[in-house]
């Protein structure tokens, strides 16, 4: 069992994504665990890595996931990177209940 990408913070959770753009279809595909053992979400995304397109197709499919607004999504570390670090404001508890209904499918 691989443990949780994301952790609960005071104003909602911080998640942990690992990112595959121009991909056919936009999707969130289950768990991973990192050759480093750190566990991340597998998203991907079809658009491509430039402007900052990617990150906003990000953000809109794990807010449309998680029913709640993208701004509500923020990308706190990785911006150009595959690996990047999501805060999501909201009620923590309802986030990792949310997080772990997403995640139960098979991974």
């Amino acid at each position: 069992m691989v443990a949780k990408p994301w952790t609960q913070a005071p104003d909602g959770v911080v998640l942990d994504v690992r990112v595959t753009v121009r991909s056919a279809r936009d999707a969130i595909e289950g768990l991973e665990c990192r050759a480093d053992g750190r566990p991340v979400l597998k998203a991907r995304l079809r658009a491509a890595p430039v402007e900052g397109e990617a990150n906003e197709a990000l953000r809109r499919l794990l807010a449309k996931a998680l029913g709640i607004a993208p701004r509500q999504v923020d990308i706190a570390a990785g911006a150009t990177a595959r690996i990047k670090r999501l805060r999501i404001t909201g009620d923590a508890k309802s986030l990792d209940a949310t997080l772990e209904r997403l995640t139960k499918g098979p991974s």
